[in-house]
């Protein structure tokens, strides 16, 4: 369907979102899923083309819209993406994807996210929050430093706002940070989840060797496969 770009803003160091009108439509989709976005008149291009599939960041509750965040990389769909103005026209389509918010709200769980890993959860943790939904959640979200930590502000402010949240951050290269500063590996998740780990069911989102090396800390730890669920981000 046609849409439109509504608005731009940096929402960490070079960590950009995009909002697009869908100029009178609407989408329902489960928080986690992901679209495809074509932009139509791209001011650069290379052999992938203009078109790629993202996770939505927004809530399936913000009717008419859909919005995605990405890192900005020397790439020519994030060079288009991050010049285009704001009222540019785009194509997008319906939400689709397997990387769901569990509906089951008996079972605790971990969300453990590795940098712009964070906007699946972002859209799950806001549905949840405006639903008043009962999941009880800890989120383990790693950066390098503060900067280029995407929705720092407002991850603190559903924490206060959730007693089922709590947010569990590391800034592994942040000299300033007197919060964790670690990996994220079988330790910390010891350290942080307690005697509840191995009870929790785990989603795990971020970029791909994140991705690969949380799943495998997670086994190394005696946690049944079942209780996993990854999403891996490749980068564009």
């Amino acid at each position: 369907m046609r849409a439109k770009i509504k608005q731009k803003h940096e929402v960490a160091k070079g960590t950009l979102m995009v909002v697009f009108d869908l100029l009178g439509e609407e989408v329902d989709f489960t928080p986690g899923q992901y679209f495809w976005v074509t932009l139509l008149d791209p001011p650069y291009d290379d052999e992938k083309g203009p078109r790629r599939h993202i996770s939505v960041v927004t809530s399936p509750n913000e009717r008419g819209v859909l919005g995605l965040c990405t890192r900005l990389r020397d790439t020519a769909f994030k060079r288009s993406l991050a010049e285009l103005p704001v009222g540019a026209d785009v194509d997008v389509e319906q939400p689709k994807g397997d990387f769901l918010l569990p509906e089951e709200t008996d079972t605790p769980y971990a969300f453990i996210a590795g940098g712009i890993g964070i906007t699946v959860f972002r859209c799950m943790l806001r549905y949840i929050a405006e639903e008043g939904l009962a999941h009880r959640v800890t989120l383990v979200y790693s950066n390098r430093d503060r900067e280029s930590t995407a929705f720092l502000d407002e991850l603190t402010q559903l924490e206060r706002e959730n007693p089922n949240l709590r947010v569990v951050l590391t800034m592994t290269n942040d000299p300033s940070w007197d919060g964790e500063t670690r990996r994220i590996d079988g330790d910390f998740l010891r350290d942080h989840l307690g005697e509840e780990m191995k009870s929790l069911r785990y989603l795990v989102a971020g970029p791909p060797a994140m991705v690969e090396a949380m799943v495998e800390t997670l086994q190394q730890a005696g946690i049944p496969e079942e209780q996993v669920q990854a999403g891996r981000f490749s980068g564009y």
